[in-house]
């Protein structure tokens, strides 16, 4: 009977990549972001916040990661009727808000990524900038 599981982790310079990818998309579409990068158990890794980015949106950043770690799929897939109770049942820890991707590596999910203060579709560019820095699963 084996009672050890071995498992794939990021490592620090995984998340320092993941962050100064974020950035520097951030930095091209000239909208600043935070970020927040998370493990599989929701723990945060990494965080940023740009100057210039809504001090609140470092909040949504986390939601976002943690909700895409959690449920391995995009932070806006959570079910549309869902999301109020999730949000309230969670403290605001799960979000159906665009921006949080899951950080999945030949298929074996690792993490979670959020971000937040652009629009959905710039949160979720921002995101997958990030993710194809560290030749993450981009579907």
């Amino acid at each position: 009977m084996n009672h050890i599981l071995t498992s794939s982790v990021l490592s620090d310079e995984g998340v320092m990549t993941l962050l100064t990818a974020a950035i520097s998309a951030a930095s091209e579409m000239r909208q600043p972001q935070c970020i927040v990068i998370v493990d599989q158990s929701g723990v945060t890794l990494g965080s940023f916040r740009m100057r210039g980015s809504r001090f609140q949106s470092l909040k949504s950043a986390l939601a976002k990661a943690q909700t895409a770690a959690s449920i391995g799929a995009p932070s806006h897939s959570l079910p549309e009727h869902a999301r109020l109770l999730l949000a309230a049942a969670t403290k605001g820890d799960a979000t159906g808000l665009r921006g949080g991707l899951p950080i999945r590596v030949s298929g074996v999910l690792v993490g979670g990524i959020g971000v937040g203060s652009g629009s959905g579709e710039q949160d979720e560019q921002v995101a997958r900038a990030a993710l194809k820095a560290i030749g993450a699963d981009l579907d």
